[in-house]
């Protein structure tokens, strides 16, 4: 049975909506539909956090809190949903995180105050304690124009002094349970946007779409409607389909969902592959972790997505289904600058990454100009088997180098059952030096790509040894 509208929570109020153009963000929704101008407009990209937002949805019976940048999220994908704006979370005193705010000085000009709000918010709905580290993650996306870190920390850190004041979760719990789990097809002026809960549904509509436009985290493809000013004509948001939301282990193997966010496979990730787990705290921010997937890392085919050398080093699989299932190797998957062997009307299913040896050393090295929600300007992942001081196999993987990311074979070659010792790190350095011919841009000119790939084979080497690293990673 399929519905022709959505359903959602706007802070306390029902929302059911079908007639606004499927390309609306709920940014715009907020701030031109509903005159709820506490979220700001920044970047329109996701990389400052004015725009922060929370979403609260059902998991295991449970209300479960996210952190979401309004102005990449479309409006239609909120479908079961609860927004909550900062106007809800002040009834007749401050919310805690902006008493606190307020108390120690944390808002200066106050445009950003907002996101930072709800960031906080986030924070508190979801218990995490205010240490050094977790107000680090949950922050990284939110940007201060006056320098204000210092004050807004303290905030975080003084709000055990203030009492509780959440109202009741019970009637959302209520009002978000009757809000039924069926398909969605939405018509707007000859523009389509599908919810689909399963994969069978989700097949039967694509199969026949002429230019699907697939969403989860909405990181890249909302940019072509924000800023390019594309009009999307059928958008599939994948967000909510079961059989593309999951982490299994078994046989050896991680098998991850497409659509499944990256926040929700960390605790996999930090298990058997924790250089992988600490990657992604680099990658994006709280906001982007929340929504973002690994099939839509994958999918947007950058030379410069993060996570591609590494599973390209880790032998890692994909699932590829549309009118048949196949699969093929990531190594093997890109072809061209943002080309692959994705057929028409074929989608990415699963990523499979096999469990590594206990012998084996696998290491991730972002270099970008800040430590946080930055691009890499080079990126180089490497998984090694050393028995004996000797390389059993070593794969080394490079993002930023090239139109794809690039095995380095020469530098492979070379390593491969060669005892590890600096003579040959040195050698295999000059190697990785001429292998690449990288281009020059903003992010770094091409003799500085070639000295950081170069030198990080002496960081892991280093490493290896477990003598102390400096690493300045910009």
């Amino acid at each position: 049975m399929l519905s022709s509208s959505i359903e959602f929570l706007l802070n306390n109020e029902l929302i059911t909506i079908n007639d606004v153009n499927t390309n609306t963000t709920v940014l715009e929704y907020l701030r031109n539909y509903k005159n709820l101008k506490g979220t700001k407009e920044g970047c329109a990209s996701g990389d400052c956090g004015a725009c922060t937002a929370v979403i609260a949805e059902m998991k295991n019976n449970k209300l479960k809190y996210k952190s979401i940048n309004t102005c990449i999220t479309l409006l239609y994908s909120l479908h079961s949903k609860q927004l909550l704006t900062v106007e809800h979370i002040e009834s007749k005193y401050l919310h805690p995180v902006q008493q606190s705010m307020v108390d120690n000085d944390g808002a200066q000009c106050g445009f950003c105050t907002p996101g930072f709000i709800m960031s906080m918010y986030a924070m508190h709905k979801n218990k995490i304690r205010p240490t050094d580290s977790n107000i680090n993650r949950y922050l990284s996306g939110n940007l201060c124009r006056c320098t204000g870190y210092r004050p807004i920390k303290e905030s975080l850190k003084n709000l055990k002094k203030y009492k509780n004041l959440d109202s009741d979760t019970s009637k959302v719990f209520k009002k978000l349970k009757k809000i039924t789990s069926k398909d969605v097809v939405l018509n707007n002026d000859g523009a389509k946007f599908y919810i689909h809960q399963n994969l069978k549904s989700f097949k039967k509509d694509f199969l026949k779409s002429n230019n699907p436009s697939l969403l989860v985290g909405g990181t890249d493809i909302s940019l072509d409607i924000t800023k390019k000013r594309k009009n999307l004509k059928e958008i599939f948001y994948l967000g909510q389909n079961k059989d593309l939301n999951y982490v299994r282990v078994r046989n050896n193997n991680i098998y991850i969902g497409a659509a499944t966010p990256i926040n929700d496979i960390l605790g996999t990730l930090k298990k058997y592959y924790p250089s992988f787990y600490e990657m992604f705290e680099r990658y994006g921010s709280e906001q982007i972790r929340n929504v973002a997937s690994l099939g839509g890392n994958i999918g947007s085919a950058s030379p410069i997505g993060d996570s591609l050398p590494v599973l390209i080093s880790l032998d890692a699989t994909l699932v590829l289904d549309g009118i048949k299932s196949r699969k093929i190797a990531m190594s093997n998957y890109f072809v061209g600058y943002r080309q692959t062997k994705l057929r028409k009307n074929e989608f990415i299913k699963e990523i499979i990454i096999p469990l590594k040896s206990k012998n084996n050393i696998h290491k991730c090295y972002k270099i970008s100009k800040r430590i946080d929600d930055d691009i890499s300007s080079v990126f180089m992942a490497i998984n090694t088997e050393i028995k004996n001081n000797t390389i059993k196999s070593i794969k080394i993987v490079c993002g930023g180098m090239a139109a794809t990311p690039k095995i380095a074979k020469a530098t492979v070659k070379y390593l491969n059952n060669k005892k590890i010792t600096y003579e040959n790190i040195s050698k295999a350095k000059l190697i990785i030096s001429k292998e690449f011919s990288p281009l020059s841009d903003v992010r770094g000119s091409k003799n500085y790509r070639t000295k950081i790939v170069s030198n990080l084979l002496d960081r892991f080497w280093n490493e290896y040894n477990n003598k102390k690293v400096t690493v300045y990673d910009f």
